[in-house]
């Protein structure tokens, strides 16, 4: 099994709640954020 970074499980547990990570944004000290930050993807192998 490949590594998996902490980004990847932020993405993927937001994945299996419903949620699209891209799309969650906020802003902070004018500057914007995502929850699994740009380098995360979903993991698809331990999904079933």
């Amino acid at each position: 099994m490949d590594p998996v970074t902490p980004h990847d499980l932020h993405a993927t547990a937001l994945h299996l709640l419903g949620l699209d990570h891209t799309k969650l944004t906020y802003r902070h000290s004018g500057r914007d954020f995502r929850l699994a930050d740009v380098h995360g993807t979903v993991v698809q192998d331990g999904l079933a």
